[in-house]
C-alpha cells in the first residue's frame, strides 16, 4: 500500500508544507472518527478534477461502514458534487437526505481542508465523514458532548484552524485517546463535561469530587506530586491554552493529558483535554532506559577490562626475548582492542545498533602500529559506507577486517611501499567489502593457513553466514572478498 505523501504527491501536490498538512490533519483522523463515531475520509484532487482516498480511520466506538479499505480509491459519484461543493465554497457541506451504502442508510459530511500560507488560504483536499445511520439510537450526554467537539474541530478545518501548527510532532507512547478519557473545558478553564474514564483517571490520582465546575487547572496544581519534577507546561495544558502534551503524576499514579484548544473566528471558545492512566506504560519506559543504562554500563566495563588485557599483552610483547611470541603476542592485543572499539560504541548510545563506518575508521588506526613498522609504509583508506549494523554483525566483522587489514599490512606490503584499500557496497539484502592491497600478492597463489586465517573464515563463515574470497588481481597485489547476507537484521 502507498504512503499518504506517495498518493498525494502523485496526484500533484507537491509542496512539503502541504503534504505535511495533510500529514497532520490525517493524524487526528483517529480522534475525529471517535469524536463523530463515523469513518473519516481523507480525498486529494486529481488531474481530471475527482478526488482519491489517500487515508481512511475507522471509528474505536461504532461500526464502520467500510469493511474494505478504500485508500487508492477514486472518490463514488454519488460524493463527487458534495465534495466539489466543499471545495468550491469553502464551507462544510452535510448531504441533505440519507444516502445508502451498501445497503445502509448514511449521512455524509464534507469538509474543505483548508491551510493558511503566505500565499493565503487554500484548499488541499476533502475530508469526509461518513456516518452509519442504521444503529441510530437515543444518543447519551457523552455522545452529544463527542459530536459537539468534533463538529467544532470540522469547523476549524475548514478555516485553517485546525490542525495547530504549535502542536508537537511525533505520538509518545501511550498519548491518549477520545475514547481513553475526554475532559471539555470553557474558555476559562472551567470543565463543562467529563467523560466517566476522564473521571476514574482523576479518581485515580486521588480527586474524590465531580470534575464539573472545577478549573482543571486548580486541580492539576493540588493533585501533582510535589516529590516528582514536574513538567512547567502543565498549567498552560490544564487550562487549555496550548496544544500540548503532559502527565500528571501523583501518588504513584502517571495520567497523560493532551490538549486541543477549540476557536471560533479566530476567538478561544474552550478545549477538549484527552486524558489516559500511563502508569504501567511509564513505568516501563523507566524500566526500558534502567536496562539500557546498565547494559551501557556493562558495554564501558567490558571495554575498560579489554583494553587492560590489551595494555598486559602488549606489556609482555615488549619484554619478551622471543620475535615469534611478540608477534604472536602483538596480534593478540590488537584483536582484543579491535572488540573493545565495537564496545566502546555500544557503550555511547542507547541502541544496540553501531554506526561501522566509525567503528571500522578507529580499526584502522589501530592497523596504523602495524603500518608504522621498519621499511614498511602503508596507507590505508576507505571507501563506500558499511552503514548501521546490530552488535552481533558488528563485532565478528570488526575482529575479521581486523585480521584481513593487517595480514595485508605485515604481509602483502613487507618492506615496501603501498597501499591497502577497503571498499564497502551495501544493499538492501547483502554487504559486500572488498580489501586490496598493491603488495607482491598471494604466495604461490595459494592461501595461507595460519590462524589468522582460521580466525577470519570461522568469523565470516560461521558467525555472520557469509562467504570469504581470495584473489589475485591482473594489476598485481591481493584482493579479499567479503560477502554477508543482511537477511536477519530488522528493518
Amino acid at each position: 500500500m502507498s504512503t499518504l505523501s506517495d498518493l498525494v504527491s502523485a496526484q500533484g501536490i507537491q509542496s512539503e508544507s502541504d503534504i505535511e498538512w495533510l500529514h497532520k490533519v490525517a493524524a487526528d483522523g483517529q480522534l475525529l472518527a471517535d469524536l463523530s463515531f463515523a469513518d473519516i475520509v481523507l480525498w486529494a484532487p486529481t488531474a481530471d478534477d475527482a478526488y482519491l482516498a489517500v487515508a481512511h480511520v475507522r471509528p474505536s466506538g461504532a461500526a464502520t461502514l467500510f469493511y474494505r479499505d478504500i485508500v487508492g480509491e477514486r472518490v463514488r459519484p454519488q460524493w463527487l458534487s458534495q465534495v466539489r461543493e466543499a471545495v468550491t465554497t469553502r464551507n462544510i457541506v452535510d448531504s441533505t437526505s440519507p444516502e445508502w451504502f451498501e445497503e445502509t442508510p448514511t449521512r455524509v459530511r464534507a469538509v474543505p481542508i483548508v491551510r493558511r500560507g503566505e500565499e493565503g488560504a487554500r484548499v488541499l483536499g476533502v475530508l469526509t465523514r461518513h456516518s452509519n445511520l442504521g444503529e441510530l439510537r437515543a444518543p447519551s450526554r457523552q455522545q452529544l458532548t463527542f459530536n459537539e467537539c468534533a463538529d467544532e474541530i470540522f469547523a476549524m478545518i475548514a478555516t485553517g484552524g485546525f490542525p495547530d501548527a504549535d502542536a508537537p510532532t511525533g505520538a509518545r507512547r501511550g498519548a491518549p485517546r477520545a475514547n481513553d478519557g475526554l475532559i471539555r473545558l470553557d474558555a476559562d478553564g472551567v470543565v463543562t463535561f467529563a467523560s466517566p474514564n476522564a473521571l476514574s483517571a482523576f479518581t485515580r490520582l486521588g480527586f474524590a469530587d465531580e470534575l464539573e465546575g472545577e478549573s482543571l487547572a486548580e486541580v492539576t496544581a493540588a493533585l501533582s506530586d510535589a516529590s516528582i519534577d514536574a513538567d512547567e507546561s502543565l498549567p498552560v495544558v490544564a487550562s487549555g491554552r496550548a496544544p500540548w502534551r503532559t502527565d500528571i503524576h501523583a501518588r504513584g499514579v502517571a495520567v497523560a493529558l493532551r490538549t486541543i484548544p477549540l476557536s471560533e473566528n479566530g476567538r478561544r471558545t474552550g478545549a477538549i483535554v484527552l486524558c489516559r492512566d500511563v502508569t504501567e506504560l511509564r513505568n516501563q519506559e523507566q524500566e526500558i532506559l534502567t536496562k539500557d543504562a546498565t547494559i551501557r554500563e556493562i558495554h564501558h566495563r567490558v571495554k575498560n577490562n579489554l583494553q587492560t588485557v590489551a595494555s598486559l599483552l602488549r606489556i609482555q610483547a615488549r619484554r619478551t626475548p622471543s620475535d615469534e611470541a611478540r608477534d604472536a603476542l602483538g596480534q593478540a592485543m590488537r584483536r582484543v582492542a579491535s572488540i573493545a572499539v565495537v564496545h566502546d560504541t555500544l557503550s555511547e548510545g542507547l541502541s544496540q545498533n553501531v554506526d561501522f563506518d566509525v567503528v571500522f575508521d578507529r580499526v584502522l588506526r589501530l592497523v596504523a602500529e602495524v603500518a608504522a613498522a621498519p621499511n614498511t609504509l602503508a596507507r590505508t583508506h576507505r571507501t563506500g559506507e558499511f552503514g548501521v549494523l546490530p552488535s552481533k554483525y558488528a563485532t565478528p566483522l570488526a575482529l575479521a577486517l581486523t585480521e584481513i587489514v593487517t595480514n595485508a599490512v605485515e604481509h602483502g606490503l613487507k618492506d615496501t611501499d603501498g597501499d591497502v584499500e577497503i571498499s564497502a557496497d551495501r544493499s538492501e539484502e547483502r554487504l559486500e567489502v572488498r580489501v586490496r592491497d598493491t603488495g607482491a600478492g598471494l604466495p604461490a597463489g595459494q592461501v595461507g593457513r595460519g590462524l589468522g586465517t582460521q580466525i577470519v573464515r570461522t568469523l565470516i563463515q560461521g558467525e555472520l553466514g557469509g562467504s570469504i574470497d581470495w584473489t589475485s588481481p591482473e594489476g598485481g597485489g591481493t584482493e579479499v572478498i567479503v560477502d554477508i547476507p543482511l537477511r536477519w537484521i530488522a528493518r
